[in-house]
Order: C-alpha cells, then sequence, then structure tokens
C-alpha cells in the first residue's frame, strides 16, 4: 500500500515537473530564455523545455507587423502657418533579444518617437511641400524612425500621413490662388489658340498671293457654305481692286496728266 501510494506522489511530481518544463511557442512568437538573469537563448516555434521554478524565465515576443496610431499634432510649418496632423506607424520586431534588452516598453516608446519625429520633419518643409509631395515625406519620417529603432531590433515597414487639417483662412486662401491660376491658364490656352490662328491666315495668305485664281475659288467656296444654310441674303465680298480702279476713274486728271493726253490725241 506504501509502495502504490509512493508511485502515485512520484507519478504527480514528475506530472509538475514535466508542464512545469513544457512551453509552447507559437509560429509568430520567438521566445527568450532568462537564466538567473542572463540571455541564454532564443526559443524557436514548437514544444520546448525549459528549466522549471523561475531558473528559466520564457519572454515570449509577437513577431508580426504592429500598428501605432500618432495622435494629431499641432505643427508650424517652415512658411509659419499652423496645421494638424495624424500619422500611422507599421513596423515588425526583427531582434526580440534587443526588443526586451533594450528599450523597456517598446509600444510607447515608439509612440512617442513617432510624435516627436513628425513634429521635428514636418516643421522643415513648408505648407505647400506636405500638400503635395507626402510620398517623400513620408520617406524621409521612415529612414529617421528607422535609424533610431533599428538599435532596438525593429524595422519599420512603413509611414503613412494620414490626415493634414489647414486653418479655414488658408483653405479660402488656397481657394482664390487655384481660381487665379486657372484664369491664367485659360487666358494663356487663348492667347496661343490666336498666334496659331494668325500664323495660318499668314501662311494661307501667302499661298493666295502666289495664286490669285485661289482666292475666287474661296469666295466661290464661300457662297456654297451660305447658300446651304437657306438665308435670303447673300452678302457677296467684292474685290478691293474694284474699288480702287473705280476711284481712279472718278479723279480728276492732273493738269500734267491732261497735257500728255492732249498731245498724244
Amino acid at each position: 500500500m506504501e509502495f502504490f501510494v509512493a508511485a502515485i506522489a512520484i507519478i504527480v511530481v514528475l506530472i509538475i515537473l514535466v508542464s512545469a518544463s513544457l512551453v509552447i511557442i507559437n509560429e509568430y512568437e520567438r521566445g527568450v530564455v532568462f537564466r538567473f538573469g542572463h540571455v541564454v537563448g532564443v526559443l524557436k516555434p514548437g514544444l520546448k523545455l525549459r528549466i522549471p521554478f523561475g531558473i528559466d524565465i520564457v519572454r515570449k515576443i509577437d513577431l508580426r507587423t504592429r500598428t501605432i496610431d500618432v495622435p494629431q499634432q499641432e505643427i508650424i510649418t517652415k512658411d509659419n502657418i499652423s496645421i494638424k496632423v495624424d500619422a500611422v506607424v507599421y513596423y515588425h520586431i526583427e531582434d526580440p533579444v534587443l526588443v526586451i534588452t533594450k528599450v523597456v516598453n517598446f509600444d510607447r516608446s515608439t509612440t512617442m518617437l513617432g510624435q516627436t519625429t513628425l513634429r521635428s520633419v514636418l516643421g522643415q518643409h513648408e505648407m505647400d511641400e506636405i500638400l503635395t509631395s507626402k510620398d517623400n515625406i513620408n520617406t524621409i519620417l521612415k529612414n529617421m524612425l528607422t535609424e533610431t529603432m533599428s538599435s532596438w531590433g525593429i524595422v519599420i515597414t512603413a509611414v503613412e500621413l494620414r490626415s493634414i487639417e489647414i486653418p479655414d483662412s488658408m483653405k479660402r486662401a488656397m481657394a482664390k490662388q487655384a481660381e487665379a491660376e486657372r484664369e491664367r491658364r485659360a487666358k494663356v490656352t487663348a492667347a496661343e489658340g490666336e498666334a496659331q490662328a494668325a500664323m495660318k491666315l499668314y501662311e494661307a495668305s501667302e499661298i493666295i498671293t502666289k495664286s490669285p485664281a485661289a482666292l475666287q475659288l474661296r469666295y466661290l467656296q464661300t457662297l456654297t457654305e451660305i447658300s446651304v444654310e437657306k438665308n435670303s441674303t447673300i452678302v457677296f465680298p467684292l474685290p478691293l481692286e474694284f474699288m480702287k480702279a473705280f476711284s481712279k476713274i472718278s479723279q480728276p486728271l492732273s493738269p500734267a496728266s491732261e497735257k500728255k493726253k492732249n498731245e498724244q490725241v
């Protein structure tokens, strides 16, 4: 009987020892093992053994991509305009040992670093550049965060400016500027069209000058186009040469011309 009780006790102790010695590491995790306060290794996914009773302490670290919302920051741009900007940071842990040994709370540290970096970078750019070059600014933010957080064993996947709020007065000024720019483009386009039309008319006049018959054909073509519209009145353009000829006939002859004419008679 006593042997049976002792066997049961031994079995129970073995079960407790085995359960305390086993640890399960998921596929997306790594286990950092501390033995008497020193890092002795990193456990990979699967069922692993450790020394129980507090000798080996396993800290599990999730390697999946994390997202941090950088709270909205009020920033003064390089051209002294107050804007409000918030962002989102995507990162993942590459070295679980550095994450545990180099920083106390890497989530909070990453959030605070993102806020300060956002204010620092945007304060060096003008508002127009922030609005038009968001991709470039995202790259600068990512590089600056990577430079600091790489020593923590953290890799920055992406940084994105999520929303930019500008004052209402600045919105009205931008609307007026955009309207003025559209009007300027319209005037430039119209002027370019007039210049091209004038050039084509000049080329046409050169061609017609070389061939007077072309002008008469153009007159006839114009009459044909007018008659299609079924107009009751047709205006026929009279060449200026006819008017000049009539004006010469109606003018009195000068004394020298009249004397020359009498001599011929």
